[in-house]
């Protein structure tokens, strides 16, 4: 996530053709490795909510594999903010940036939660689309800071491990982005705050570490190997390969006949 997850510090005019020289390879492959991933774990996830395969998608191995790729792009997500500010060079006037591109993810996170409620696909209150809305914008005070980040992290992924094994719950929906679910409620994507907010800051302590002053490791080539091109579209496109690969999945499936979705 994530192409519009990366605030820029250029001005509208200059912004394409800089992000054009300025992208960093390594990102964008890494962002293409959790774009297949995902794709992988949804296929899957298809196959068993809406096909009946039997394939426990939401326990076990699977389970872990979509823990790890929502932590993938959750990290991806720390180490873009800190690149971006570290290229627009800190300063005051950013905080509106950071809040617009923080409000249209969460737009597009609520708007797969009327998409899903409409759809009858399962509740989606606070996937991670609101989680990294959300996260860009409790982040802006934290963007300049390395271990401070590692700690706060930490701490965030501790607390959140902590009231999952209290399975500490509420009937007030209002506590769903902090971790605390009602009873009996299943959604098939939820990250909270608490502790996938953590992850985010482990990767805003990741880039200002590896991506000081905007500039990448030496120690990483200044051009992609042949081997991980295919993956640079997918993770210069991200979020645009998040919002259609859902739907696409399930219409594909259901034309062959492989699932059955009941719209009413």
């Amino acid at each position: 996530m994530i192409r519009s997850c990366q605030v820029t510090g250029e001005e509208p005019g200059t912004e394409r053709s800089a992000a054009k020289e300025q992208r960093f390879w390594e990102v964008d492959a890494a962002r293409g490795v959790a774009i297949v991933m995902m794709v992988v774990y949804h296929l899957t996830y298809d196959l068993d909510a809406f096909g009946g395969y039997g394939i426990e998608s939401t326990s076990g191995f699977l389970a872990w594999f979509a823990d790890a790729t929502a932590s993938a792009f959750l990290l991806l997500v720390g180490v873009s903010l800190a690149i971006s500010y570290s290229r627009a060079g800190g300063g005051n006037g950013l905080f509106a940036k950071y809040l617009r591109r923080g409000l249209r993810i969460l737009a597009y996170g609520m708007a797969l939660t009327v998409v899903f409620f409409v759809m009858h696909l399962g509740v989606v209150a606070f996937g991670i689309l609101h989680l990294i809305g959300l996260s860009i914008i409790l982040a802006y005070p934290l963007l300049k800071y390395r271990f401070a980040n590692l700690v706060l992290g930490l701490c965030v992924i501790a607390v959140g491990w902590y009231m999952r094994a209290q399975a500490i719950s509420s009937e007030s929906p209002w506590l769903l982005p902090l971790g605390v679910v009602p009873e009996n409620v299943f959604m098939p994507d939820y990250r909270p705050l608490f502790p996938w907010f953590g992850v985010v800051l482990l990767g805003l302590f990741a880039g200002n570490v590896l991506y000081g002053g905007g500039r990448r490791p030496a120690m990483v080539a200044k051009r992609a190997p042949v081997l991980s091109r295919p993956l640079l579209p997918l993770g210069s496109n991200s979020l645009f390969i998040y919002l259609i690969h859902q739907p696409i999945l399930v219409a594909l499936l259901a034309a062959l006949g492989i699932i059955h979705i009941g719209i009413l």
